[in-house]
């Protein structure tokens, strides 16, 4: 009996220390609402807790443009943030002082698969890998309507006069000749932002130059024409009558249904068409935004955002093998077969063979030999945050371009002062 008593004991206590080993882990995720964030977080949380059936996940939505950003802050500061959390890369990560508050996920066994090009927006200042790409990289341009173009005969502009031309025709058709979608703040800094492959043409050292304060965006006549397009283009009356309400989502209904005819935007809008439109997806087009020259036409990339676990995390190495297995080629491929809009950048993870039109414009920028330039913010650290704000203004007609660029140059300062950065 007592040798009963005794195996009996032990196959018990076997048994909880399996359990203890193998104890149930809640992953949480702090993530924006972006639709393809929803759709990225839901096939890889689903295809990660099949593989680990032990791990589940609780994910919470925060707020876009600058109240997320301060939300994404004050976690970090406050030690409450997430076991994972998706952020920008580029400027806005290093805003974060990565080195002090997130994870080093250099050694993780898959980060060798993050594409080259990416690893220097997600590094901390020691060259240390902290976060993993989540989702393809964007273009920023416009997204236009095939359809009205057709019935209008309109072609592709290559110069920005001829897109504000297309524009005119469009209103004269009795149609929204420019979605603009001020309800969400964010939206509104397109024509600025998605103009600096026009400014790099133009004065190739801005970047550079900017960083180190020896260049301004009111002083640099490439740089201010952001500015002064989304003037020209407000006080045109190209825009919808309610595009101080209208938010996003309004946006990618409007260009896809043939409300509008364009609506200036990341290329992640795609998701959104496909989502809620599905039947208006053949319709959507895309272009990068003319400058003005013709010969000198390419496209403004945007990196995607990813995915980080900060040093406080609650679970942190069950949440560093989950980030691990993010950067594989079968957890890319997830996503893209989920959401094909645009090249992925994990090594060899193929797009589906059937993307939408959309992504077809976008690829052939990306093939040209130049024919694609970073975004600034993955140039410089250096971003405003007041710049949703400015351009809400300008596109409203209630601050005029030139005063526009003079104070978001005052805006970048005090960034650039809290990053420590020399010359400021």
């Amino acid at each position: 009996m007592r040798m009963t008593a005794r195996t009996i004991l032990a196959a018990s206590l076997a048994s909880l220390l399996a359990s203890a080993a193998h104890a149930d882990v809640t992953l949480s995720i702090l993530a924006d609402t972006n639709p393809e964030t929803v759709v990225f977080l839901d096939v890889l949380t689903k295809a990660y807790s099949e593989k680990r059936p032990d791990i589940s996940f609780d994910i919470e939505n925060r707020a876009g443009g600058a109240e997320g950003d301060n939300i994404v802050k004050t976690r970090l500061a406050t030690g409450e943030m997430a076991d994972i959390f998706q952020y920008n890369a580029g400027s806005l990560f290093q805003a974060l002082k990565p080195e002090n508050t997130l994870a080093d996920l250099s050694g993780l066994s898959n980060a060798g698969n993050i594409s080259e090009n990416f690893k220097p927006v997600v590094s901390a200042a020691d060259g240390s890998v902290r976060g993993v790409p989540f989702g393809p990289a964007m273009g920023g341009g416009i997204f236009y309507n095939r359809k009205i173009y057709a019935e209008l005969g309109l072609e592709v502009p290559k110069t920005w006069a001829d897109f504000i031309a297309n524009s005119e025709k469009v209103k004269a058709a009795g149609k929204v000749g420019i979605a603009q979608t001020y309800g969400d703040t964010w939206t509104s800094q397109l024509f600025v932002l998605a103009d600096y492959y026009n400014v790099n043409a133009a004065a190739p050292s801005f970047a550079k130059d900017f960083t180190e304060n020896k260049a301004k965006f009111a002083t640099t006549p490439a740089a201010a024409k952001g500015f002064e397009r989304l003037e020209q283009a407000g006080k045109a009356g190209l825009f919808n009558a309610d595009f101080g309400a209208a938010k996003f989502d309004d946006g990618m209904r409007m260009v896809a249904t043939g409300e509008a005819a364009h609506y200036p935007m990341l290329t992640f809008g795609i998701g959104n068409v496909a989502q809620n439109y599905p039947d208006n997806l053949g319709d959507l087009g895309f272009f990068a935004q003319p400058g003005d020259d013709a010969a000198k036409n390419g496209l403004t990339v945007w990196m995607p955002s990813a995915l980080y676990s900060p040093s406080s995390a609650e679970h942190g190495e069950e949440a560093k093998k989950f980030l691990d297995w993010v950067a594989s080629k079968e957890a890319c491929e997830l996503m893209a077969k989920a959401v094909p809009s645009g090249p992925y950048l994990i090594k060899d993870c193929q797009l589906p063979a059937d993307v939408p039109q959309a992504v077809k414009d976008m690829l052939p920028y990306f093939e040209a030999e130049g024919g694609t330039s970073p975004a600034l913010e993955f140039l410089s650290p250096v971003k405003g945050p007041a710049l949703e704000q400015i351009t809400v203004e300008v596109g409203s007609g209630i601050r005029p371009a030139s005063e526009a660029a003079a104070l978001y140059d005052q805006d970048v300062e005090k960034q650039a002062k809290q990053l420590g950065l020399p010359n400021w």
